[in-house]
Protein backbone atom coordinates (compact mmCIF):
# COMPACT_ATOMS: atom_id res chain seq x y z
CA UNK A 1 0.00 0.00 0.00
CA UNK A 2 1.92 3.52 -0.98
CA UNK A 3 2.28 5.65 1.58
CA UNK A 4 -0.30 8.99 1.80
CA UNK A 5 2.26 11.85 1.65
CA UNK A 6 -0.97 14.92 1.82
CA UNK A 7 -0.09 15.94 5.22
CA UNK A 8 3.84 16.23 4.64
CA UNK A 9 3.02 18.37 1.28
CA UNK A 10 0.60 20.24 3.61
CA UNK A 11 3.55 21.06 6.08
CA UNK A 12 5.59 21.83 3.65
CA UNK A 13 3.40 24.19 1.60
CA UNK A 14 2.73 26.09 4.74
CA UNK A 15 5.93 26.38 5.86
CA UNK A 16 7.69 27.20 2.56
CA UNK A 17 5.02 30.37 2.86
CA UNK A 18 1.76 29.46 1.47
CA UNK A 19 0.62 28.52 -1.83
CA UNK A 20 0.54 32.08 -2.86
CA UNK A 21 4.59 32.56 -1.85
CA UNK A 22 5.33 29.84 -4.40
CA UNK A 23 6.45 30.97 -7.96
CA UNK A 24 7.45 27.39 -8.96
CA UNK A 25 8.51 23.89 -7.83
CA UNK A 26 9.82 21.56 -9.91
CA UNK A 27 12.19 18.18 -8.13
CA UNK A 28 15.07 16.20 -8.66
CA UNK A 29 16.30 12.95 -7.48
CA UNK A 30 16.30 13.93 -3.76
CA UNK A 31 14.85 17.80 -3.65
CA UNK A 32 12.46 19.72 -3.74
CA UNK A 33 13.04 23.04 -5.75
CA UNK A 34 10.87 26.04 -4.95
CA UNK A 35 11.59 29.58 -6.24
CA UNK A 36 9.74 31.47 -3.58
CA UNK A 37 8.12 34.69 -3.92
CA UNK A 38 9.63 36.07 -0.49
CA UNK A 39 11.84 33.51 1.16
CA UNK A 40 11.91 35.74 4.85
CA UNK A 41 8.66 33.99 5.29
CA UNK A 42 9.80 30.62 4.49
CA UNK A 43 9.99 28.76 8.35
CA UNK A 44 13.62 26.98 8.08
CA UNK A 45 13.09 25.93 11.57
CA UNK A 46 9.85 24.21 11.35
CA UNK A 47 10.88 22.75 8.17
CA UNK A 48 14.08 20.65 9.36
CA UNK A 49 11.82 19.71 12.42
CA UNK A 50 8.95 17.68 10.16
CA UNK A 51 9.57 14.22 9.87
CA UNK A 52 10.25 13.58 6.31
CA UNK A 53 12.19 16.20 5.61
CA UNK A 54 15.73 15.87 6.46
CA UNK A 55 16.78 19.60 6.05
CA UNK A 56 16.57 22.51 4.14
CA UNK A 57 19.44 24.18 1.49
CA UNK A 58 19.09 27.44 -0.31
CA UNK A 59 21.31 27.64 -3.76
CA UNK A 60 21.12 28.87 -6.97
CA UNK A 61 18.24 31.15 -5.85
CA UNK A 62 16.34 27.83 -5.21
CA UNK A 63 14.76 27.01 -1.89
CA UNK A 64 15.65 23.41 -1.64
CA UNK A 65 13.74 21.47 0.66
CA UNK A 66 15.59 17.84 1.15
CA UNK A 67 13.60 14.66 0.96
CA UNK A 68 15.67 11.95 0.08
CA UNK A 69 13.97 8.86 -2.53
CA UNK A 70 10.72 9.04 -1.79
CA UNK A 71 10.87 12.69 -3.03
CA UNK A 72 8.83 12.26 -6.39
CA UNK A 73 5.89 10.91 -4.06
CA UNK A 74 5.82 14.09 -2.18
CA UNK A 75 6.31 16.56 -5.32
CA UNK A 76 2.60 15.31 -6.48
CA UNK A 77 1.09 15.33 -2.95
CA UNK A 78 2.55 19.02 -2.98
CA UNK A 79 1.30 19.55 -6.89
CA UNK A 80 -2.04 18.17 -5.92
CA UNK A 81 -2.45 19.81 -2.17
CA UNK A 82 -1.19 23.03 -3.86
CA UNK A 83 -2.95 23.17 -6.78
CA UNK A 84 0.57 23.44 -8.56
CA UNK A 85 0.75 22.57 -12.60
CA UNK A 86 2.54 18.93 -11.99
CA UNK A 87 6.13 19.33 -14.84
CA UNK A 88 8.09 16.80 -13.09
CA UNK A 89 11.81 16.12 -12.59
CA UNK A 90 14.79 18.31 -13.05
CA UNK A 91 17.85 16.19 -13.44
CA UNK A 92 20.71 18.58 -12.02
CA UNK A 93 24.44 18.90 -13.89
CA UNK A 94 25.12 17.17 -17.18
CA UNK A 95 22.04 15.27 -17.71
CA UNK A 96 19.02 16.28 -19.55
CA UNK A 97 16.00 18.04 -18.34
CA UNK A 98 12.98 15.91 -18.49
CA UNK A 99 9.55 18.32 -18.17
CA UNK A 100 6.83 17.84 -20.08
CA UNK A 101 5.26 21.21 -21.92
CA UNK A 102 8.55 23.64 -21.10
CA UNK A 103 8.82 26.57 -23.15
CA UNK A 104 12.53 27.40 -24.09
CA UNK A 105 13.12 29.68 -20.91
CA UNK A 106 12.00 27.14 -18.65
CA UNK A 107 14.18 24.38 -21.07
CA UNK A 108 17.77 27.09 -20.02
CA UNK A 109 16.86 27.56 -16.46
CA UNK A 110 15.54 24.30 -15.09
CA UNK A 111 12.31 26.50 -14.18
CA UNK A 112 8.23 26.17 -14.90
CA UNK A 113 6.22 28.70 -13.27
CA UNK A 114 3.02 27.81 -11.84
CA UNK A 115 0.98 30.11 -12.79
Amino acid sequence: MAKNYDELANTIIQDVGGKDNVNSVVHCATRLRFKLKDEKKANDDALKETDGVVTVVKAGGQYQVVIGNEVADVYDAVVKEGGFEAQGQVKVGQEILSLQGQNETEKVTGQVQTN
